[in-house]
């Protein structure tokens, strides 16, 4: 069941003077992304093919997927009245796809396929938690804060599938750990680059990954503050099967937050010689 639905938020409280112009290209790259929730599912009921269990949280993951990014579509639409999200999806869909005749996961196991979700919903938490930190929109902040708290659900959703499948599996911390962080690295790959082109760029401009991947992250990762390293670092290591919490997660949050400000730099002057 949604914890929350698109007609709650108070839509009245937009408040156009209170909008952050360099903050609308990331949302509607975020809403199309999003969106997507249910070319996922497809993928992951394939790979989880006979376990109807998960078959049905995966489900109902897409459907609560699918409200977060008509929900930043929407606002997306009233910080910018001539932008559409539906066309932007359409012209998304075209653009970036998955492959999705599969019967086994990508990662090698389903374990592996599992910790992969975890990597990704610890992302979109710590983003969303950093774009309601950052934004003095009201809508915005509050619409960022209920997509957070669902990703800390799903979160745990694919934490707790992960644990019942690392009982048969029973991949190392070594292991996990590779696959954790090879999943992290996968975050400057097509998707969020197309999903800049394909919402922010006109038709008529070539996609060059370089370009925007540098535009989009160059944004998003300005947004984020120290306390968002740590949030990331400790699910992170939660989900290897380290100490989530103590003197050497501190050590690594503060590692995390100066790779993350070193990133948004190098993607920050990419962007300027573009």
């Amino acid at each position: 069941m949604k914890h929350w639905r698109i007609e709650q938020m108070n839509w009245n409280s937009f408040d156009p003077q209170r909008v952050d112009p360099d903050m609308i290209p990331v949302i509607k790259a975020a809403s199309v992304v999003e969106r997507n929730g249910l070319d996922y599912a497809r993928y992951l009921k394939n790979v989880f093919a006979d376990d109807p269990a998960f078959a049905r949280a995966a489900d109902n993951w897409a459907v609560e997927e699918v409200q977060h990014g008509d929900a930043l579509g929407r606002w997306a639409m009233l910080a910018d009245p001539g932008w559409d999200y539906m066309t932007a999806f359409a012209r998304y869909q075209k653009a970036y796809s998955l492959d999705l005749e599969v019967d086994a996961s990508i990662r090698g196991s389903r374990t592996g396929e599992l910790i992969a979700r975890c990597m990704v919903e610890t992302g979109t938490s710590s983003f969303y938690t950093a774009l309601a930190d950052a934004t003095d929109e009201p809508l915005l902040k509050a619409i960022c804060k209920q997509i957070a708290a669902d990703e800390y659900r799903h979160f745990k959703l694919f934490y707790d599938h992960m644990h019942r499948y690392l009982r048969r599996e029973r991949l190392g911390v070594w292991q996990r750990t590779r696959i954790a962080l090879g999943r992290v690295t996968e975050s400057e790959d097509d998707e969020l680059a197309s999903a800049f082109h394909t919402t922010n760029e006109p038709a008529s401009m070539p996609y060059d990954h370089r370009r925007c991947i540098a535009a989009y992250m160059s944004r998003a990762l300005r947004l984020y503050k120290p306390r968002h390293a740590v949030r990331v670092t400790g699910m992170i290591l939660k989900t290897i099967g380290w100490a989530p919490h103590g003197r050497l997660s501190g050590l690594l949050s503060s590692a995390v937050y100066r790779l993350l400000m070193m990133r948004q730099r190098k993607f920050a002057r990419m962007t300027a010689a573009a």
